[in-house]
């Protein structure tokens, strides 16, 4: 959900002229919440918040309308009740979204090779190259709009601009289901007429900091004497912000996007209080992380945990493997040694949370202790085959089957 400052002031139309505007930012609307709707008609022009139905849970997507009563990602749900007491709340399906995503990056793909994914929802495209066959940056992004909304029945927004700040911003005041070009020549313009919080990599501390100092817009912030500017940001941030601000911006569409970390968690009903309860969980947790790795032809060196207690103190650990792995039994193993290590907080665990980090490719080379025979992963690779033809549920880990009352709560 997008919270970058908007303003009446850039307006809907700059202009035609998109011969000099090659960067597109698709990003799409109310992704989650959509998602929801493409899984369940019935839902469509219904306020929906996405999130959890648990009082403890957070809204992770909410429609616009819901959204204009001030319901935010991240809020807890019993506050989003409050504000939108008529909205209809509804449990994630973290699966279905990435498998959405891979949809629209694949169309995304089908129009130019040059795409940047930026997350689950957003991508840049570089369409100079694409020209040629398929006309305008214009005409494509129209078509690339109408082919999601036509194969996948989801809305996308859609910036046209010279640069990726320019389009990123175009994007965010074209929503929703919109598209806004900005012509080269108009590119100062456009940004000078916005909040200075509508800059990517402004963000709350920068603006408060920014504001204080009488700088609201832009246009103000290109005024700022560099020296100025530095004492107030430092050296680095005020050369970036004072060249974004001006227009600059040279980075170019990078088409390979390096993943760091695969990660899932969970926020439970009430508070779990052994590690009896939480073992099922970090089990459940480490065997998605590893289906991941493995989708991805990936492999992790580190292992973290992320826990939450009841009085919202949340903490993090990690430790580092021998050699890459991406089995969900070595995974779990390393989590529950975390755990264990940790302890139980006093007031109980709210929220616990598995990630593997420092992502290498599995073609540059797995190293396999001596004690290994590799029997877990080509399980879990057969569990995955399993899994891709008759679904999630099908089979997995036999502490988890139904009936063996391992769960924790959602």
């Amino acid at each position: 959900m997008s919270t970058s400052p908007r303003t009446n002031a850039a307006r809907r139309n700059w202009g035609e002229d998109d011969s000099g505007a090659h960067i597109l930012h698709v990003d799409m609307d109310s992704f989650f919440a959509s998602v929801e709707i493409a899984l369940d008609p019935t839902l469509r022009d219904r306020p929906l918040i996405v999130g959890g139905k648990s009082d403890r849970s957070v809204v992770t997507s909410a429609t616009y309308d819901v959204r204009a009563l001030g319901v935010s990602a991240g809020m807890p749900i019993l506050r989003a009740r409050r504000l939108a007491p008529h909205a209809l709340v509804v449990a994630s399906h973290r699966e279905a979204y990435r498998e959405y995503s891979a949809k629209v990056m694949e169309i995304l793909r089908s129009f130019t090779p040059q795409v940047e994914v930026v997350s689950i929802d957003e991508a840049y495209l570089d369409v100079s190259g694409a020209r040629l066959h398929l006309g305008r940056p214009s005409k494509i992004a129209t078509m690339i709009r109408a082919r999601i909304h036509r194969e996948l029945g989801l809305p996308a927004s859609v910036g046209i601009g010279e640069s990726k700040t320019v389009a990123k911003i175009a994007s965010s005041h074209a929503k929703p289901d919109g598209m806004l070009l900005v012509p080269a020549s108009k590119t100062v313009e456009f940004l000078h007429c916005l909040p200075v919080g509508a800059l990517p990599g402004v963000g709350g501390r920068t603006r408060q900091v920014l504001e204080t100092a009488g700088v609201e817009t832009v246009a103000e912030l290109a005024a700022v004497p560099l020296s100025r500017l530095q004492s107030l940001l430092g050296v680095a941030a005020a050369h970036h912000l004072r060249e974004v601000a001006n227009g600059v911006d040279r980075r170019r569409v990078t088409t390979v996007r390096v993943e760091k970390s695969v990660g899932a968690e969970e926020t439970f009903a009430t508070n779990l209080t052994t590690v009896e309860q939480l073992a099922p969980v970090i089990l459940a947790q480490s065997h998605d992380c590893a289906r991941r790795l493995r989708k991805r032809q990936m492999v992790g060196w580190t292992v973290g945990i992320k826990v939450r207690s009841g009085d919202f103190t949340t903490v993090t650990r990690s430790v580092t493997l021998p050699g890459p792995t991406d089995s969900g039994q070595v995974v779990a193993g390393r989590a529950m040694e975390l755990l264990r290590r940790y302890g139980i907080p006093r007031t109980g665990v709210r929220l616990v949370g598995v990630r593997v980090e420092n992502l290498q490719s599995r073609a540059a080379g797995v190293a396999v202790a001596l004690d290994e025979d590799g029997d877990s992963v080509s399980a879990e690779r057969a569990m995955d085959r399993i899994q891709q033809r008759f679904g999630q549920q099908a089979i997995g880990p036999a502490s988890l089957l139904p009936g063996s009352g391992q769960r924790g709560q959602k």
